[in-house]
């Protein structure tokens, strides 16, 4: 009688009402991180006199800073619960943003110097102008830890809820769709912070964008709850959603989360370090072009990033990412239910194709002698393989741990994906200001100076996925859920 009765019930769907709210959260989380990027080469750098190694530092420490604080915030995410953990989350890397715009305040204040005028004219090279880069990019330091602390807590809780409201075959469609709100997120940054640097400054920048987050949280203590509990989903949506957990025709109590696992034992297992490998090999790539790409336009193509043509080639690079990327976390749901494969071999198939999508990142500075479209829509086609790679690489956590586990595993992986964005944002960094010194001296694959920089991280990039899915490939050869006894 139960059955049936589920059965003439028209399910509801608030889970995507969900996955919205974890869209937006994620679409503000990447407008919040790129507001540097896209305003440090033609607002703050003339002010601070930053060079590219600067930059660098301070992208390499962002990145250091989020892998650290990723390694607990899983942990305390499991532990504090989805809803509490995610307002705290994202309040904290709100207001991390917004205190960006006290930079050059407080740094005019230590250097005593009395405007921004009189900070723009300061010799380039002096003691006073490498004071006051050296005092500013503390300061951004210190901003950037607080962002990376609220930041940390975003993914560990978006894929901990994706759990909670979806079964096993929807979770990497689902993923796909949040996690398109890092690409929408890069798309409208350049289309706005740019604009808001010109009109109102950069500080302003900042602290608009920021406070978007405080808007988000509100809604989120009002719009979530435990799928048992929210009074917006009925007992067909509850049914669907715990289909995983089906035994004659019963879902378990949907407040059993699985056996509690210590996080050291989380690193006994072939599948955390398969999950570990896949983040740090390939979240390097995204937060570099995230980071650098407004910057390539204007250092070889002249488009500084609030003019029209420097608008327009971001917003294509992103718009390609966006559009191409939610296609991909379908990819796993159609093995499964069109050939018969499990979850993880459908995922590990799907990440094999979009592995092979960076490849094409090996022509984006040849291409660039033709125009700047080519480097554009080329980066564009790799950032898509790399988010639908990334939903399909989160989903991999819900097949093989139990809830109570899976923000804990996703916070270790983004910490392994900070440190690899460490290691190509900070070298990239270093490099560029190396090669552009040498000039003509430095040369690699036809290219010399600055050129030839880029063309080294871009060949890094094109093989990372690929090296990354084969140790995956090699630690978990087939589906092996963790059973703890």
């Amino acid at each position: 009688m139960r059955n049936s009765t589920l059965q003439t019930t028209k399910m509801t769907n608030y889970r995507w009402v969900i996955c919205a709210m974890l869209f937006f959260a994620t679409t503000v989380n990447y407008m919040d991180r790129q507001v540097l990027s896209l305003t440090w080469k033609d607002f703050i750098a003339p002010e601070f006199h930053w060079t590219d190694s600067d930059y660098g530092t301070i992208t390499g420490a962002f990145s250091l800073f989020y892998a650290i604080f990723c390694l607990f915030a899983g942990k305390f995410i499991d532990w504090m619960g989805t809803k509490r953990g995610y307002i705290i989350a994202i309040f904290v890397w709100s207001t991390g943003a917004c205190l960006h715009a006290l930079c050059g305040w407080v740094t005019m204040n230590i250097e005593g110097i009395a405007s921004i005028e009189a900070l723009r004219q300061v010799e380039a090279g002096s003691q006073v102008a490498l004071a006051v880069a050296s005092v500013s990019v503390w300061l951004f330091l210190a901003c950037r830890m607080i962002l990376a602390l609220g930041e940390a807590g975003n993914f560990p809780a978006a894929i901990k809820v994706t759990a909670e409201y979806f079964p096993k075959k929807d979770r990497a469609f689902a993923t796909s769709i949040f996690n398109a709100g890092a690409s929408v997120g890069a798309l409208l940054a350049p289309a706005t912070i740019p604009l808001l640097a010109r009109a109102c400054g950069w500080e302003m920048s900042f602290i608009i964008i920021g406070a978007l987050g405080y808007i988000w949280l509100f809604l989120w203590i009002f719009i979530y709850d435990k799928p048992q509990k929210q009074k917006h989903v009925n007992a067909a949506e509850l049914t669907y959603i715990n289909q995983d957990a089906e035994t004659d025709g019963d879902p378990k109590d949907a407040n059993d989360e699985g056996p509690q696992i210590s996080f050291l034992k989380c690193f006994t297992f072939k599948q955390t370090w398969a999950f570990i490998v896949g983040k740090f090999m390939t979240d390097g790539v995204w937060w570099f072009f995230l980071f650098w790409a407004p910057a390539y336009f204007s250092d070889q193509y002249g488009y500084t990033s609030d003019s029209t043509m420097g608008i327009l080639l971001i917003f294509t690079l992103y718009a390609i990412v966006t559009i191409i990327s939610i296609g991909g976390g379908y990819l796993p749901t159609f093995f499964v239910e069109k050939k018969g494969m499990n979850p993880y071999a459908g995922r590990m198939r799907a990440m094999l194709i979009f592995a092979c999508f960076p490849i094409v990142a090996l022509i984006a500075q040849p291409m660039g002698a033709y125009s700047a479209w080519w480097p554009a829509i080329i980066i564009g086609l790799v950032g898509a393989g790399h988010q639908a790679w990334s939903a399909n690489l989160f989903s991999t956590i819900g097949d093989m741990f139990p809830k109570s586990t899976i923000a804990t595993i996703t916070g270790i992986g983004a910490m392994a994906g900070g440190i690899g964005s460490l290691l190509i944002n900070k070298g990239a960094g270093v490099l560029f200001t190396y090669s552009e010194g040498q000039g003509e001296a430095f040369r690699f694959m036809g290219f010399d100076g600055k050129p030839a920089g880029y063309m080294i991280i871009f060949c890094i990039c094109a093989v990372a996925y690929l090296i990354g899915w084969s140790i995956m490939k090699a630690l978990v050869p087939k589906y092996k859920p963790i059973v703890v006894e």
